[in-house]
């Protein structure tokens, strides 16, 4: 498995190799098989290899949740997915996310109607930009991406006072690589702090993405890292309940470490199309 394949599921400036099968393009029947292999059973697959790791590192089944990165895709394979109980999904880009949800919202309430069947839950999970923290906060249930103080009190600001509070993971760069957002491990027990203390806002824990790499040691060297602050800040009287960390090629490394939501796209989805905009 190559997790340099995957960084590009929570970063908007890396691409992501072809993975197959390719998925039926975005808005058309993703139930269809291609290549002989269909989304629900795609989605069975990563299911199964959350189980088995989750196993393997001795952890209790229904430990570790899967979040689908439905970046680029349609509403279609959302819906379909939603409908073999799927219900957290990932989005990295605004533009594209809000008519998506919008859509996923209208067509899951008439598919349900009469049933009582929970509601949708959407996880943003891209670089959060000062002037898109209002719509953030007005439409999605988690933000994954939070490194700045600023950004945070943003969203506490904006977030209406008829929704439940924002759930917030604090995201920790623990590559030190130029490219890549986060707070560096040793300000998160500072920043986490600060933005617990905000209204409106709920930390849940802490998100990473690594430095890719094909070898499993340093896999879960990084995710270590991670679990390791999760814990000092823990130790420090803050209920973190998240770990937001591992992808579709190192999915196995991060549930070693600790994980408690795996964030997958191309095992699901497939090759992505182009980033709208």
């Amino acid at each position: 498995m190559n997790a340099s394949s995957e960084e590009s599921e929570t970063r908007a400036d890396h691409k992501e190799p072809p993975v197959a099968p390719t998925p039926p393009p975005a808005g058309e029947s993703a139930t269809a098989t291609d290549g002989g292999h269909s989304l629900l059973a795609r989605h069975l697959a990563v299911l199964a290899r959350i189980r088995d790791a989750a196993r393997a590192a001795g952890r209790p089944p229904g430990s570790v949740s899967l979040l689908a990165v439905a970046k680029t895709f349609g509403a279609d394979p959302v819906l379909t997915l939603a409908g073999a109980g799927q219900r957290a999904f990932g989005e990295s880009y605004l533009q594209e996310a809000l008519p998506k949800m919008a859509a996923c919202a209208d067509r899951w309430a008439a598919r349900a109607s009469g049933r009582s069947e929970p509601p949708l839950e959407w996880h943003f999970i891209g670089p959060v930009q000062s002037n898109k923290t209002r719509p953030i906060a007005e439409h999605f249930d988690w933000v994954h991406s939070v490194d700045r103080e600023k950004i945070a009190a943003r969203l506490s600001e904006q977030r209406p006072d008829g929704l439940p509070p924002l759930s917030v993971c604090l995201q920790l760069d623990v590559s030190g690589e130029a490219t890549k957002s986060g707070c560096a491990p040793a300000d998160a027990p500072a920043l986490a702090r600060a933005i617990a203390a905000l209204p409106r806002l709920r930390l849940r824990g802490l998100m990473a993405i690594p430095a890719p790499t094909d070898d499993p040691a340093l896999q879960r060297a990084q995710f270590s890292r991670v679990r390791a602050v999760f814990d000092e800040i823990r130790a420090r009287g803050l209920p973190l309940d998240t770990l937001s960390m591992g992808m579709s090629g190192d999915l196995e490394s991060a549930i070693a470490e600790g994980a408690t939501l795996v964030r997958v796209g191309a095992a699901l989805f497939g090759a992505r199309s182009r980033r709208p905009g």
